[in-house]
């Protein structure tokens, strides 16, 4: 069997870009209504889903920066 990682790695990244855009609209959404009473017909199943991709994003964000080196 033939692996691609490069296109492994380009599907990846895009898949990545897709959720940080969803999760940017996610968060647009969520503050914009930040004034109003949080509904109670909103599936506790996606906005656990949707707290857990920010997260996710941020460790994501987080582990992306440089980190300084012991020398």
């Amino acid at each position: 069997m033939n692996h691609h990682p490069g296109l492994h790695l380009r599907l990846h990244a895009a898949r990545a870009a897709d959720l940080r855009a969803q999760a940017r609209a996610w968060e647009l959404c969520r503050t914009a209504r930040a004034d109003r009473p949080v509904r109670t017909g909103t599936p506790v199943r996606a906005r656990l889903g949707w707290l857990l991709v920010e997260a996710g994003l941020r460790l994501l964000h987080s582990s992306a920066s440089p980190r300084p080196t012991e020398g």
